[in-house]
């Protein structure tokens, strides 16, 4: 446990904040779809520019998120993880600082939160070289895109499909 703790102090001193100085009281919990202005590279960290808008997935403000409150069980595992919102405000910062690579990366990350784990790495087990058909990854396409809404993904295994099949890595090629 002491690694543990010595990890978390770490980030929050990173973060310039320890469970000592944060009171826990709740915020209002805005999503990408709210009225912000368009955030800037000068927006960047989120955590410390604007605490507001980051946000557990249970909506848990960076204050509430301490040891102790881990330790009582009032903040979950869960709400240890990035949102959707927050990694497409990330994606705005990235954009604006010209790292479109970036955003790209955290648009696709963004859409992978709403895959449950186990799903998305048996969906990354099957971009594996000679692990899947053509017609496998394209079923996975349309799985991301028609359940999951995840149109960046869905096109990257598509593109994965065509490539595969170019350069003889689908499965049964081998």
């Amino acid at each position: 446990m002491s690694e543990i703790d010595d990890l978390v102090s770490k980030i929050m001193s990173q973060m310039g904040q320890s469970s000592s100085e944060k009171s826990g009281t709740a915020t209002t919990i805005p999503t990408s779809d709210d009225n912000h202005s368009a955030l800037t590279a000068k927006d960047y960290p989120l955590y410390s520019k604007h605490p507001e808008l980051v946000h557990s997935p249970s909506g848990k403000s960076l204050d509430e998120i301490t040891i102790d409150n881990l330790l009582s069980e009032k903040v979950k595992l869960n709400d240890l993880r990035i949102t959707t919102d927050t990694l497409r405000l990330q994606g705005e910062v990235a954009a604006d600082a010209g790292r479109s690579a970036v955003q790209r990366n955290l648009q696709r990350a963004a859409e992978l939160t709403k895959i449950p784990d186990d799903r998305v790495l048996e969906m990354y087990n099957a971009l594996r070289p000679y692990r899947s058909t053509k017609q496998e990854l394209f079923d996975i396409a349309t799985e991301l895109r028609d359940k999951y809404n995840a149109t960046i993904c869905a096109g990257w295994f598509e593109e994965a499909a065509a490539n595969y099949e170019a350069r003889k890595k689908l499965k049964g090629d081998n």
